[in-house]
């Protein structure tokens, strides 16, 4: 067997940037801003007056994945009413420049001469059937670069009945609550511990990343569930050097994923059971798939997770890689200095080809393949999840192309059941990987590039926007008891 090639190496940090910044594109909206006065060069008749105005509740200004309504009254009887919609976002790769993103659809008012984005079903526009997230998913990158002073984390809507503006407004989706308290605890490299002030104690939570490494997602993403009422540390685990750099974000972790200790939970808890604002009775997991192996590993040996949530799980320890690792020799992680039993792949260099040739890259097909010649090992890799007595919740999607995670998830549940543990399931028909955002981010460009994550961006909005929302209610429900 051969170490991976320095070939291997540079496309494999390629995609790891790409699911960076792809995943940053769902879970953060500060990543995304709006050019101010595109609105006048990008819309017909805007620069008229607008006379009336957007109903917007409970707020124009709320974190990231709140639930918003959005309504116009006031309107002429069953006419017809156009809103667009613009945002601006940066391109996956290094470098790239804020693009302006459109979408827009036609509706007609009610008899009363009103329009509410949750129950109007569009007559035609850049999406179908009714969808107060309708406008914000479907955007599609336009040519016009956004201006280099636009606010950051607005979302620009017009309404207009033929060329006459009716109405406009600004949405404003903050990354984390205004008050949320951000630590960063020096045991922890590259972690954040965030929790919104007051004296109540509240439930610890313990979010892992996924494969894209660093820190900047699982923060991000840590920051979003502190603003629900968590306290939560964000726990980087793995940090790969990146394109075109080849630096590391966070210095001290790992750099291969490889052998990495599931102990890092144990000495997580510590510290939260340490700090006045945490429940430490009552302490659970988030984990976004590799992650998410991360989490469930950590339920088999630690009891005291009382809730995790698995988002686009596994079912088996899969092969490690990187810089000085023998394809083949290594798993993903290990417990207390020993490594688990790995499930291999087969042909991963092959997939990652496609960067370089143009042809698709479905980094399932290698996890598949190395599976389906390798049962033997697939079965002593298994996760024992049924040891795990507390709650959990899983969400798959079946067309994903990262890993199937779909299939895991099925298979978590019927382990459990059969053990007579319930587990909360959201399996998705046609939703790929990227699952962890909140439906609010456009999901259009997911599998623009070489790299395939699956789904349709319908189907990945929606399950992000139900799956977050049931995760939140999960964790209350397990760990405060709401």
């Amino acid at each position: 067997m051969q170490t991976l090639t320095s070939a291997f190496l540079i496309t494999h940090n390629i995609i790891q940037q790409t699911l960076r910044v792809s995943i940053r594109l769902i879970v953060r909206a500060t990543v995304v801003v709006f050019a101010a006065i595109a609105i006048a060069h990008a819309v017909p008749g805007s620069g008229s007056a607008f006379a009336q105005s957007f109903v917007v509740a409970p707020s124009t200004t709320v974190v990231a994945g709140a639930p918003v309504s959005i309504a116009l009254k006031d309107l002429p009887p069953t006419s017809e009413v156009r809103i667009v919609a613009e945002r601006a976002v940066r391109g996956w790769m290094p470098g790239a420049k804020r693009m302006m993103y459109r979408a827009e659809a036609t509706y007609t008012s009610s008899e009363r001469g009103e329009l509410d984005l949750a129950t109007a079903t569009p007559k035609s526009g850049s999406y179908k059937g009714a969808d107060v997230r309708g406008l914000f998913w479907s955007m599609m990158p336009t040519k016009t670069e956004a201006a280099a002073d636009a606010a950051a984390s607005d979302v620009t809507l017009a309404a207009f009945a033929g060329e006459k503006p009716l109405a406009k407004t600004t949405l404003t989706f903050l990354a984390k609550a205004a008050d949320l308290v951000v630590e960063k605890p020096e045991k922890f490299p590259g972690a954040v511990y965030s929790y919104q002030p007051g004296t109540a104690k509240r439930p610890g939570l313990i979010v892992l990343g996924g494969s894209e490494g660093g820190n900047g997602n699982v923060n991000d993403l840590a920051q979003r569930l502190a603003s629900r009422g968590f306290a939560v540390l964000s726990l980087p685990y793995y940090s790969p050097k990146q394109w075109p750099d080849m630096k590391q974000e966070v210095v001290g972790l790992p750099e291969a994923f490889a052998d990495i200790e599931i102990n890092r939970l144990s000495d997580a808890r510590d510290y939260l059971r340490g700090r006045p604002q945490v429940d430490g009775n009552n302490i659970g997991a988030y984990g976004v798939s590799k992650g998410a192996e991360f989490a469930l590993l950590g339920a088999t040996q630690y009891p005291w997770l009382k809730a995790v949530v698995a988002m686009v799980p596994t079912d088996v320890v899969w092969e490690g890689w990187g810089p000085n690792i023998e394809a083949g020799k290594r798993a993903s992680f290990a417990f207390n200095g020993k490594p688990f039993a790995f499930t291999p792949y087969k042909d991963f260099e092959k997939e990652f080809m496609g960067f370089q040739t143009g042809a698709d890259v479905k980094i399932r097909r290698p996890q598949d393949n190395g599976r389906a010649e390798n049962p033997a090992a697939a079965v002593a890799a298994r996760i024992p999840i049924e040891r795990y007595k507390g709650a959990l919740m899983v969400v798959g999607g079946h067309d994903d192309q990262v890993w199937n995670s779909a299939m895991m998830a099925h298979n978590i549940t019927e382990r459990r059941a059969e053990a007579k543990l319930d587990t909360l399931a959201l399996i998705y028909t046609d939703a790929g990987h990227y699952l962890s955002g909140d439906g609010w981010s456009p999901s259009t460009q997911y599998n623009a590039g070489p790299n395939k994550s699956g789904g349709t961006p319908e189907a990945n909005a929606r399950a992000q926007a139900e799956a977050w929302e049931k995760s939140i209610s999960f964790l209350a429900r397990n760990l405060v008891g709401k």
